[in-house]
């Protein structure tokens, strides 16, 4: 990816609609722009004044003459650093039938410019300096966003909520640094107003403070990120039902016979403010069948991977021991765990209760009716969801790796202050500061790899 370049994509959805957008940006956007899109007024794209959209004609560029039309459209021109990638920058909205919208394209590239690669806007308004890479990032959820809660944090985090946080720590310890320095180098000049107790002090502070920003990713990342969760149980306790009620439709095979579901199966769906990353697995039990033995294999790998266990009970019998060992089983799983008790319709359950005791919650419910289902979503929330949290407004940490270079931070300011307490001097504690800075700088982009940057913008559209 060669930044320099003039690159170019179709912005909007591949298919048929009423308009497509084709965006180009770079140093010579409005140069290869004028060679495919000939304003009615008769100006030059060049002369056309910032944000102002003209309507115009789109040819195929040409040197000698303008005979291979292509549509009619409004072309709109950005200057830098005015736009949203911070280059130079012309939006050309067609006609949005495939075909056009491609030739457009193929003008445009014809004209000069380079296909973009997926994310390569987004990228340049992060090199830019238009957007913080944690905004970036909320970018990618905002288009992503399937409900109204990650939607609502999403536009939080494009908003800047965890960026400015991050930056009022920064400069915390930026402050802290000076201070220390201007005692070190100037010793006789009495320069920092803050003694060492008072450096102390202002560290637990921002100690504190990442800590609870750590405590905002249980939330944050079951919102936006979504919660693996496993569906098990025994054969015919009811798990595919339970599947299917959550997805609202029928995905799973739901039969009488034992052993119908041998593989896992996949699919996501909302409940509540968060999103659970559904698999329902095969029937644990001891079986001589070879398939049904791999379904069973894949389904105790998937259990061990979970963040959420529901554990689905047949409340139709009374416990046996397979039901304690399968019990004993989940609550060995590091994950929370539900135990739900199904065929409330027909029975109570009651003697699942005791035997479910060590479970997060033990709900009865009716995946034939849908009795209890309510409950489960409260259930779900409860346990991952921290209502003091205003995730429309609140700085959340949503991503893996913001919590990692928040963890790691906090790991290396309580080092730090170990260090203090224990006496050390103070130009050594200078060294545990500035490892936590350089920590906190990994979040926003101030001090983080390339590879790291090509992952995460390798995940948007191309047109993005």
């Amino acid at each position: 990816m060669n930044l320099l370049d003039t690159v170019a994509a179709i912005s909007t959805p591949y298919g048929k609609g009423g308009v497509a957008m084709i965006r180009i940006s770079g140093a010579d956007a409005v140069a290869v722009a004028q060679r495919v899109f000939f304003p009615k007024s008769g100006k030059s794209l060049s002369d056309v004044e910032h944000s102002r959209a003209v309507y115009g004609e789109i040819f195929m560029p040409d040197d000698d003459k303008k005979e291979n039309r292509i549509d009619d459209g409004i072309a709109v021109v950005f200057r830098a650093p005015h736009s949203f990638t911070g280059e130079d920058t012309v939006e050309i909205s067609c006609h949005g039938g495939v075909l056009v919208t491609q030739k457009v394209l193929s003008a445009v590239l014809c004209a000069g410019a380079r296909s973009a690669e997926a994310g390569e806007f987004t990228r340049r308004a992060y090199i830019s300096g238009k957007i913080k890479l944690t905004e970036a990032e909320s970018l990618g959820a905002l288009l992503d966003a399937k409900n109204d809660s990650q939607l609502a944090l999403a536009s939080n985090g494009m908003r800047g909520r965890l960026s400015s946080k991050i930056g009022e720590l920064y400069s915390g310890l930026l402050s802290v640094m000076s201070g220390i320095y201007a005692v070190i180098d100037f010793p006789d000049e009495d320069l920092s107003d803050m003694s060492r107790e008072e450096i102390y002090e202002v560290l637990v502070g921002v100690k504190k403070d990442l800590d609870a920003l750590i405590s905002t990713y249980k939330t944050g990342s079951a919102v936006a990120q979504g919660i693996p969760t496993v569906i098990c149980g025994r054969t015919n306790a009811g798990k595919s039902s339970v599947y299917n009620r959550i997805l609202g439709y029928d995905a799973a095979i739901v039969t009488d016979i034992e052993g119908t579901t041998r593989d896992v199966l996949r699919e996501s769906a909302s409940m509540g403010k968060v999103t659970l990353l559904l698999c329902d697995t095969a029937g644990i039990r001891n079986t001589g069948d070879k398939v049904e033995s791999i379904g069973i294999e894949r389904s105790l790998r998937e259990m061990s991977g979970a963040g959420l266990l529901l554990a689905v009970f047949d409340g139709a019998r009374e416990p046996d021991e397979e039901d304690i060992e399968f019990a004993k089983r989940v609550l060995d799983q590091n994950a929370c765990s539900i135990a739900l008790i199904n065929k409330s319709d027909i029975s109570t359950g009651e003697a699942f209760d005791k035997l479910c005791n060590g479970f997060s919650r033990v709900i009865h419910i009716s995946a034939e009716n849908g009795e209890g289902f309510d409950r489960l979503s409260e259930a779900v929330e409860e346990l991952f969801i921290d209502e003091s949290i205003d995730i429309s407004n609140d700085a959340v940490v949503t991503e893996a790796r913001q919590y990692a270079s928040l963890k790691n931070a906090s790991e290396l300011l309580y080092r730090t202050l170990c260090d203090m307490a224990d006496g050390i001097s103070l130009d050594a504690c200078c060294v545990g500061i500035e490892c936590v800075m350089s920590a906190l700088g990994e979040l926003d982009g101030r001090e983080i790899g390339e590879e790291i940057v090509a992952e995460i913008f390798s995940k948007f559209c191309v047109g993005k």
